[in-house]
């Protein structure tokens, strides 16, 4: 069941922010970023349930231009094609803009740091967000994802044309369709997924809210944000990078030039995983976000105090 609520005036494009929370709020706080033409339904129930279980307190969210957060439907038509070729005015915002909203929910939600753990599109949000509002994040888990420098973590040209040629899907039927054709292409060909849940999720997806002309929008604001590898080292946060061997849509290139900038990043990369998040995984990922959470709430912890003698007082 989706217990879903949606506030307004966030952060400081004033925005609304759909977003749901699930387990225990006095946990330590994940939150959890999606990706490109994706909302907050497409976090898999079952993975949430692996976190819960763990001890985690988890927020998931709707970015802008996706589900029911606010759609900038004013915007000028965004144009990808002119901005993989440099031009970038078409933009609307960036992903720096999107990292501020969801800072924007952390405040509304009176949290003053959180586990942030990003998919895909997401895991460059959630990168941002470590660089620009470091005081925000206590650890950072980059799924699926890369640095934004473009000879690294492209999609193969094979899948590009399997999944996104051809002409868009329009209607609930065709969308659902496109889902689990994408998702036979993209997904994890060791951890099967179950096609019949992909098919509901893209419908309840789809009543929620579809949009094409955000998906452009939120796919130009990635270029637009350009290669973040030299800030990447500036980062001083426990992190984990996570990709899978398989993946065609982000190749494992880009996660391993994200944990190659991230000074002191673990970099786990799964055999057989592709670009999404299969039932026969979510245990294994949930064990090692919860990890990368301890090393996060270690260092929050203030220091023990040592008294005379060498004895340590609590």
């Amino acid at each position: 069941m989706l217990n879903e609520q949606i506030t307004r005036g966030v952060g400081p494009s004033r925005i609304d922010i759909a977003y749901e929370q699930r387990g225990n709020p006095a946990h330590p706080t994940v939150l959890l970023v999606m990706g490109l033409a994706a909302q907050l339904v497409h976090w898999p129930l079952g993975f949430l349930e692996a976190l819960v279980r763990r001890e985690l307190h988890v927020v998931r969210f709707d970015n802008r231009d996706s589900g029911h957060s606010t759609h900038l439907r004013e915007a000028p038509p965004a144009d990808l094609p002119a901005a993989l070729r440099g031009d970038l005015s078409s933009a609307s915002y960036t992903l720096s803009d999107m990292a501020a909203d969801a800072v924007g929910l952390l405040d509304v939600l009176n949290i003053d740091a959180a586990h942030v753990v990003g998919a895909s599109m997401g895991g460059a949000i959630a990168q941002t967000l470590a660089i620009e509002h470091p005081k925000r994040v206590r650890s950072l888990t980059s799924m699926m994802s890369t640095t934004g420098d473009m000879a690294v973590g492209q999609v193969h040209p094979a899948t590009m044309k399997s999944v996104f040629g051809g002409p868009p899907a329009r209607t609930r039927e065709e969308v659902v369709a496109r889902a689990v054709r994408s998702y036979e292409i993209i997904g994890s060909p060791a951890f099967p997924a179950d096609l019949a849940q992909v098919a509901e999720v893209a419908g309840l997806a789809y009543d929620r809210d579809h949009d094409e002309a955000a998906i452009a929008r939120q796919a130009v604001a990635t270029v637009a944000s350009g290669d973040r590898t030299k800030r990447l080292r500036t980062l001083d946060v426990p992190t984990l990078v996570l990709h899978g061997f398989a993946d065609t849509i982000c190749d494992p290139s880009g996660g391993r030039a994200t944990a190659a900038a991230i000074p002191g990043a673990e970099l786990v990369l799964i055999e057989g995983m592709g670009h999404n998040l299969p039932p026969g995984l979510w245990e294994r990922i949930a064990d090692h976000i919860a990890a990368i959470v301890r090393r996060g709430e270690a260092r929050t912890r203030p220091a023990p105090v040592t008294a005379p003698g060498g004895t340590h007082s609590d």
